[in-house]
């Protein structure tokens, strides 16, 4: 008897022993897992999940997004590429299975076609692919419980209508929008994911922008055929200003003030000055040209257009001031050349009165009685005509500027003088016009 005892527990202390050292292969448990939830006759990925708690509800689909980069934003086209980490989750309870004391986490899949999946499509997208290289980067993951997480890497280039007015002072918002297709709200409902919706990458970096901030939102749509669930993420980029401060802003001065070089040199510098005057009209149609070609044409004033239009104004006037000087120099010429043949003339008759008057002295002894020339004190006449001329010969009160503008002979060169002053000072002023305008507008819109 105690031998068979014996003999007993050493069976059982092999049977341990031997049930110890055999490792189970839960890749094979997967394997039959997977046979078992999804194998034939067993799952149907035509029909939808239940509700919440299996009610007959509308499915719950979950989604977060994770931006990887924001390749380009183009004014002229008005759209904007992305690329991005697109997630959705689920709860579908036809997919429970066994996890074997917490040893399967999770089944994962590659095949989008084998589960039920949502009818999720992006309503502003132009242009979209998806990443195969070196597998096709996209993953099911299938847990214990049912959930269902879905997660794809893909590329989007999307519409995003832009308001130009403060061009390039302004702000633009882009959206990305992700809506139902055929299933209604009765049947399927999308949600932001609870906590953090959507994550950007930190090294984000663009070109001629800065992404300031991103609001997440709802944007349900009615059609005859019913209401459709609908998410929208908005992204508000800044503009850089410091890129078209030297692009344009300082070119367009700098030109703008070599056209004032011309009311130094001299008026009869003809060459040089027309020369001037034409490459530099030509030079500021030639940045304006330029700078519409990269936008679109729309149908309102842009900041950038006000801006260019003035500086060409203030470059087409100084060729015009020329233009005026020209004439004046030649209105000048003229009259001094009429001047001085007046001044001939009467030197001509003076002597030739002389002459006449010395013949008739000469020739004649009759003698003509003659009125007086100068009245005397007592005169009532005389007395009228000095008051008279007493209120009408005022002295005249002393003008800075007249008296400055005296200094200089010519009307050619009082309009090359006041010209030196006076552009300047209205272009200071437009300069102080124009920035606290839009900047004011731009703080304006931002709050």
């Amino acid at each position: 008897m105690i031998t068979y005892n014996f003999i007993l527990i050493l069976l059982c202390l092999l049977h341990v022993t031997i049930s110890t050292n055999v490792k189970i292969n839960f890749r094979e448990k997967e394997k039959e897992v997977l046979d078992q939830i999804l194998g034939p006759g067993r799952y149907d990925a035509r029909i939808r999940p239940a509700g919440a708690n299996g009610t007959d509800g509308p499915a719950i689909v979950r989604v977060n997004l994770f931006v990887r980069s924001i390749a380009t934003i183009s004014d002229i086209k008005m759209e904007y590429s992305v690329q991005l980490t697109f997630r959705e989750q689920w709860q579908d309870e036809r997919l429970k299975f066994n996890d074997f004391g917490g040893r399967l986490k999770y089944l994962t899949l590659t095949e989008a076609s084998r589960v039920w999946m949502p009818d999720l499509f992006f309503s502003n997208e132009k242009e979209g692919h998806f990443h195969n290289i070196i597998m096709p980067n996209v993953y099911i993951r299938i847990h214990p419980h049912g959930s269902v997480l879905y997660s794809i890497r893909i590329s989007l280039t999307l519409s995003c209508p832009m308001n130009l007015k403060l061009y390039p002072l302004d702000r633009q918002i882009c959206s990305l929008r992700m809506a139902s297709y055929g299933w209604t709200t009765d049947d399927l409902v999308f949600l932001w994911k609870e906590g953090d919706p959507v994550q950007v990458v930190k090294n984000l970096h663009l070109p001629r922008f800065t992404l300031e901030k991103f609001l997440t939102d709802y944007c349900n749509s009615k059609t005859n055929t019913g209401e459709y669930s609908c998410l929208k993420v908005d992204l508000l980029f800044k503009r850089e200003f410091s890129y078209y401060l030297i692009q344009i802003y300082i070119p367009c001065c700098m030109l703008v003030i070599v056209s004032w070089v011309s009311f130094w040199l001299d008026q009869g510098a003809v060459p040089a000055r027309v020369s001037l005057g034409v490459t530099t009209l030509l030079t500021m149609a030639t940045q304006t040209s330029g700078i519409n070609a990269s936008l679109p044409p729309v149908s309102y004033t842009k900041a950038i257009d006000v801006w260019t239009g003035v500086c060409l104004t203030f470059v087409f006037g100084a060729l015009l001031e020329f233009a005026l000087v020209n004439y004046a120099s030649r209105s000048d010429m003229h009259r001094e050349n009429m001047k001085k043949q007046r001044m001939q003339c009467e030197l001509e008759h003076a002597a030739s009165l002389d002459a006449t008057s010395d013949f008739i002295d000469t020739e004649s002894n009759a003698t003509f009685a003659m009125k007086p020339l100068v009245h005397h004190p007592g005169d009532p006449m005389n007395l009228e005509k000095v008051r008279q001329c007493e209120i009408h010969m005022q002295p005249e009160r002393p003008n800075c500027c007249r008296s400055w503008l005296s200094k200089f002979p010519t009307r050619s060169k009082r309009i090359d003088v006041i010209s030196r002053i006076t552009f300047p000072l209205v272009f200071a002023l437009f300069n102080v016009i124009y920035w606290s305008t839009y900047l004011f507008r731009e703080e304006a819109e931002e709050s």
